[in-house]
């Protein structure tokens, strides 16, 4: 499994971009305050992302954040700002490879690996709308992961206080005061909590990963609030629909892989059909044992196109 993805790294162009991706199409990243309703679309007030640096790369990085702090333009209040919202980066050993990192609720060790750097932002007017910068990072500081050709490092992004949603972007640069990609990097999420659009007209995308031991995928989401539709596109599915959640709630569906979808990734295309404004929306997979399966900002062998000549079992919906 292992070799064949790392065969699809080295030929398939990867590049560290902005996350969310323009690929994509997903306005901001959103975390909420520790006080939170989870029916405003964040169930556990955290998100982590694991950021893969390749070993050809030896110099300085950067982490860079895009309107990290809690009110102003884009983020999303409940009554007067409180929120405060900590991003901190980790690296080290167990970083990744610790089984409590790869949760999709922030429980146990997830905090694994050692703390390289760490900053908490309130309503700070300084950086609303700019960006902020963490760093400079050494490869080496990361924790070096055989099977996929490089260091990883953790960014746990957690809100620590307060009721409002803070939106916000990333971008792993090789410059501290400007977005420059790093060649063959990558990032991956194991639970996506996003911004939808409010124009319907925009769909929004997220491409898990199909390794060669999957035979199924459960697809769960919460609090889409009935908006739309959310539909799968793969070498042999070609618009599947699976059931959506309402406001506050998990729905999940289960679809078979077949053969030819192995070592490709899902496109998991997220269709509005009203103009709700300020929709938040969370997402995660899991494998046939109840795995997680990552989200890669570069979908791992390029975004799936339909073949159009696989048969496909009908969804089977989980109640």
């Amino acid at each position: 499994m292992w070799l064949f993805f790392l065969f699809l790294v080295a030929n398939y162009s990867l590049w560290s971009q902005p996350i969310p991706t323009a690929e994509e199409n997903i306005p901001f990243l959103v975390t909420f305050g520790a006080q939170s309703d989870t029916k405003w679309g964040d169930d556990d007030f955290c998100q982590i992302f694991f950021i893969l640096i390749p070993t050809s790369y030896i110099n300085p990085f950067y982490i860079r954040i895009f309107d990290p702090d809690c009110g102003g333009q884009h983020d999303e209040p409940k009554g007067p700002y409180n929120t405060k919202t900590s991003f901190s980066v980790y690296g080290g050993k167990g970083c990744y490879t610790d089984p409590d990192a790869k949760n999709t609720d922030p429980v146990g060790n997830y905090k694994s690996g050692n703390l390289l750097a760490t900053k908490t932002f309130g309503e700070e007017t300084k950086y609303d709308n700019q960006w902020y910068t963490m760093g400079p990072f050494n490869p080496s500081e990361g924790e070096m992961v055989a099977e996929f050709g490089g260091r990883i490092f953790k960014l746990i992004i957690q809100g620590v206080a307060g009721d409002d949603g803070n939106l916000y972007k990333l971008f792993v640069s090789t410059l501290p005061n400007e977005n420059k990609a790093i060649e063959g990097a990558n990032a991956f999420t194991y639970e996506y909590t996003f911004r939808m659009w409010d124009n319907p007209n925009n769909i929004s995308h997220i491409y898990p990963y199909i390794d060669d031991k999957v035979i199924s995928v459960k697809i769960t989401n919460f609090d889409w609030d009935n908006d739309g539709i959310i539909r799968v596109i793969s070498v042999a599915k070609n618009g599947l629909k699976v059931e959506v959640s309402g406001e506050g709630e998990w729905k999940s569906t289960t679809l078979p892989v077949v053969d030819e979808e192995k070592n490709t990734s899902f496109d998991i295309q997220f269709v509005k059909e009203k103009f709700i404004k300020n929709n938040n929306v969370v997402i995660y997979v899991t494998n046939q044992y109840g795995e997680l399966l990552p989200f890669y900002v570069t979908p791992i062998g390029g975004i799936p196109k339909y073949k159009g000549k696989i048969k496909t079992t009908p969804i089977k919906k989980e109640k």
